[in-house]
This record gives C-alpha cells, structure tokens and sequence, in this order.
C-alpha cells in the first residue's frame, strides 16, 4: 500500500452561476468515474479511502466522498492525506478550505473557475498566438462584448465567419446544448432555445465550424512520469486520439454512446505529421497557460487548410474507466490514448496521483 491514503471526491455541491452563466451538473456527479479510479487503484495496491467499509464494486457511492465541507472532513476523518478532486471547482468551492491539510489531484478552484469559461480560455489562447477556433458572445440583448441575436448577421460578417457554424454554451459540459447549425434561421432557433431553457444561462458562443479531423489531446502535468519513466520539466502528450462518427457535426455525449465506440489513438507513423506536431505543440503550450496541474484534454478539429485548431479545453476531463462490474466499455479518451503508449487505465490513474500538489509547491 502507498504511504499516502487518497480519498476520491465527487460532485456534490452544484457549480454556481458565474457571471449569468452555469456549467450544469452531471447526473451522479461523476461518481461513476470516481468510483472507477478508486476501485483500480486499490486493485493495484493504492491506500484508497472510502465512505464504506466493505464498498460495493457495483455501488458508486461506496467509493467516494462528497465534495462538500462535510464529504471533505469525512474523508479526512478516515484517514485520507491526499484528495483526488473528480468533480467541478470554483472559487468559493470546499476544497479551498482544505488546501492546507491534503495534498492535491486536481486544479486550484480559481483556475478551474477562470478557465471553464470557454470563450475567455480561447481568447487568451488566441492572444499568446495559438490556433484557436474564431467565435463570439451572442445574447438576446446585447451588452459589452455580447452581440444581440437581431445584430448576429452582421457579428458573422465582421468576424469572417461563415455557414455551417456551432452553437453552444460557455461553460458547458461535453456536447450538451452542442448544435450544428447551416443558416441564420437555425442558428436563431437553436441560440433562443438554448437562450429560454436558461440551463447554462442567458449568454452563449457562436463559433466557426472547423470541417477537418477531429483529435483530443490529453496534456499530462510536469510532474508526472512518462510511460517509459521519465519525468519532463513541462507539461507534456498523451498520443491523440482521433474522433469518427459525429452526429450533425458534433461528438455525441458520452453518456449517450460509449467513446469506445468512435475514438481510436492515432497511428505512430502520423506523430511525425507536421500538422500533428504543430497540434501537440500547441496544447502543450495551452496546458502551461492555465498551469494544469493534473490531466487536462484540448478538442481540436482541422480547418479547409489542414491546420488544427483548438476549440474546447477541459479542465476537467472525464476519467472513467474499466475494473468495475459493466464497465469493461467505459475507457473514457484519456485512457485511449494511454493505452496506445503502453500503459493501462491504472498506470494512467497512478501517473496523475504522482502528480498529486500542495500549496507547498
């Protein structure tokens, strides 16, 4: 057993309104891929922490604590010195209570806050010279930095973008409220549906449809181990994993079909692809901007030209994986990529506990 027992949170506290604007909650609160790591890394001999003492395999909860106050103190209570944050942070969130007494596997709560804002990540992305994918606000009403949906014609215009485009949510999860749209009419429908349901709030991104390859890139911390054992000074890659089989245009929910199922690790003869290289490169870069501190994955499409350009950086990347009763189909895209350099889902899961922080650091 490690030296350092480890106690797995999941989302419990529900993520605030930011700015009129919400990251919904996943049903179960990622307990499912919570309970995932748990369970493998005790397989594999780690100190896991659980709410039960005899926990279920097939029962998610038996394996992991709430993210609130109380899950927190609890976890410490039965001895945990080192918390895995699978949930979503925010400035304010628990957690930032107890930085002091845990080591760390996850993101500060700030960074988290500041960099799930998608729209404001791929501005500042763009800013340091980064291949980002073009949008803008769009509103019912317009505002500082929002165009109204009456002035969208002329916020495409000005901005060269051009049918078909996506609309979707700033602070979104996965491919929820995702939509391809081929006119300004659609694009009308889907912006006021999404605009009256208010789950993510009233303010959304219109952005430029990159019709090209779709690739994710997980960037690993500087202080994880490589597969061959190395260890980098900076951020570093996982192998992309190409995407296949898109509905309108769009990955389809995880929850909905397993990532199994359309995602495969790219080839290592295209690592030397110069396209592919300049993409690794760049989520690379990205991944030091907004100082990942555990596994981060970049979304990336190709344009007409070929270049990659990032579109979605997670801050915090589904990480389900096989062990479990029923889950033999649930690698989610990190673990995929893993795989395809040698390393099992546990080895992945143990490279981001070595990677664990404190505020020491």
């Amino acid at each position: 057993m490690t030296a350092a027992p480890v106690a797995i949170l999941y989302q419990a506290v529900p993520p605030p309104m930011i700015d009129g604007l919400r990251k919904d909650a996943k049903p179960g609160g990622y307990s499912d891929g919570g309970a995932d790591i748990a369970y493998a890394l005790r397989r594999a001999g780690v100190d896991v922490v659980t709410p039960s003492a005899a926990p279920d395999p097939a029962s998610a909860l038996d394996w992991v604590f709430p993210d609130t106050m109380e899950g927190i103190r609890s976890a410490g209570a039965a001895g945990a010195t080192v918390l895995w944050a699978n949930t979503v942070l925010f400035e304010g969130h628990p957690l930032e209570a107890a930085l002091a007494d845990f080591a760390i596997v996850g993101q500060l709560p700030a960074a988290m806050q500041a960099f799930d804002d998608k729209f404001a990540t791929n501005r500042l992305l763009a800013e340091a010279g980064l291949p980002v994918a073009r949008s803008f606000l769009l509103s019912g009403t317009a505002r500082d930095d929002v165009c109204s949906l009456t002035d969208v014609e002329q916020a495409c215009a000005s901005r060269g973008i051009a049918f078909p485009m996506i609309v979707k949510p700033v602070r979104g999860r996965g491919s929820q409220g995702v939509t391809l749209v081929e006119n300004f009419g659609e694009l009308r429908d889907a912006a006021a549906a999404l605009i009256e349901a208010a789950t993510f709030g009233d303010i959304l991104m219109v952005e430029e449809f990159l019709g090209g390859d779709e690739m994710t890139v997980t960037v690993m911390p500087p202080a994880s181990p490589r597969p061959d054992n190395t260890r980098s000074q900076t951020h570093w890659a996982l192998r992309p994993v190409y995407r296949f089989d898109q509905h309108a245009g769009v990955a389809p929910y995880n929850g909905d079909v397993p990532v199994t199922a359309n995602s495969t690790a790219i080839d290592v003869g295209r690592l030397s692809d110069p396209a592919i290289v300049a993409m690794i490169d760049a989520c690379v870069a990205a991944a030091a901007l907004v100082d990942a501190r555990t596994a981060i994955r970049i979304d990336c499409r190709a344009d007409r030209d070929g270049t990659f350009k990032l579109f979605d950086l997670n801050m915090k990347p589904n990480m389900t994986g096989p062990g479990r009763p029923g889950r033999d189909n649930q690698d989610c895209l990190s673990a995929i990529a893993a795989r395809a350099d040698g390393w099992s889902y546990v080895d992945l899961l143990q490279a981001m506990l070595a990677a664990k922080w404190s505020i020491a650091r």
